[in-house]
């Protein structure tokens, strides 16, 4: 049997004395003052029985890793409408990349590189004015890890709107091509104020739950998103989820996941469990180097990839 306790405990030690930690995000000014020996794992199973090592308990900002809690509450707003303004594509690209949309007329590949974001924040802003937009997606957040006290880092969010130069450039462009409706200031500041939400492992972990357990959340037994819908989220995770580096994190984690260059990934075994981990520095794709190590290392000693292969039983006879 598994002991899962003993496992992440042996990853968190292993990860303390890794040498090759990556770099911090240096262009968000809080973020880079972030310490890079920091490193948090919690894994929540299907039974609810949490396990976490290390700085699981440290809150840190989630930044893109929380472009799976918008694309849910987008899909619940506009449904599938939401894919003639976004694609479902690999992007190929770095996240914050202008190139592809000029041949491809202001449509993002996806919801999880800046601009598919930002034009979900903006079809969020065409059913709420702005601090409600915000406020809504907290109390989301909030009502699915069952935790009050997650919040969003304001002085985070005002570094980003000084220094958010590129999104400022991809959301005019798309605003160009009519794909972003409302006044640009405004469709930023519900979307860096999405990417300042602080979360510790734990609480990631916890809100990840119902993509684990097919749309529903197992602590309320209330349907966050239908089963097909859950499934759909996690196939984007897993081809879109850490940007040009999503082949990479399949080829060695085999997990749908999704990074944020705060040093978060959020990564589910359907059916089995919700894991969080956060390492802040970065490899040269923008993804957390030793939380991608310690994902790798919790597969092979549990064999929870998806691409793990099911024995079945021989036919009688």
């Amino acid at each position: 049997m598994v002991d899962l306790q003993t496992i992440v405990d042996e990853i968190a030690a292993e990860m303390a004395q890794a040498t090759e930690r990556g770099a911090v995000a240096s262009y968000i000014p809080d973020l880079a003052r972030i310490d890079p020996a920091h490193f948090g794992i919690a894994v929540i199973g299907h039974d609810g029985v949490s396990y976490a090592a290390g700085d699981a308990d440290t809150a840190f900002s989630i930044q893109s890793v929380s472009k799976v809690f918008s694309l849910t509450m987008t899909l619940g707003a506009v449904g599938d409408a939401l894919w003639r303004r976004v694609g479902r594509e690999p992007s190929g690209s770095a996240f914050n990349s202008i190139v592809q949309l000029e041949t491809e007329q202001g449509i993002p590949r996806n919801p999880f590189i800046n601009a598919g974001a930002i034009v979900m924040c903006d079809i969020l802003l065409g059913r709420y004015e702005p601090r409600e937009a915000i406020a809504q997606f907290l109390r989301f957040v909030r009502a699915l890890a069952g935790d009050d006290g997650i919040v969003i880092d304001h002085k985070v969010a005002g570094g980003e709107q000084e220094t958010g130069f590129r999104n400022v450039a991809l959301a005019n462009y798309m605003r160009a091509f009519g794909n972003i409706q409302h006044a640009v200031d405004k469709v930023l500041g519900i979307y860096f104020h999405q990417c300042a939400l602080a979360m510790n492992c734990r609480q990631l972990a916890l809100a990840g739950r119902f993509l684990m357990n097919g749309g529903r959340n197992p602590a309320t037994c209330r349907s966050v998103v239908s089963p097909q819908r859950a499934r759909r989220i996690l196939s984007l995770m897993m081809t879109c989820g850490h940007y040009d580096g999503s082949g990479e994190f399949a080829f060695r984690v085999g997990l749908p996941g999704k990074s944020g260059v705060g040093g978060g990934i959020l990564a589910i075994v359907p059916g089995i469990a919700s894991i969080a981990v956060w390492s802040p520095g970065l490899n040269e794709r923008g993804n957390s180097q030793l939380g991608t190590l310690a994902l790798e290392r919790l597969v092979q000693r549990t064999g929870w990839s998806v691409f793990e292969p099911v024995v079945l039983s021989a036919p009688e006879g």
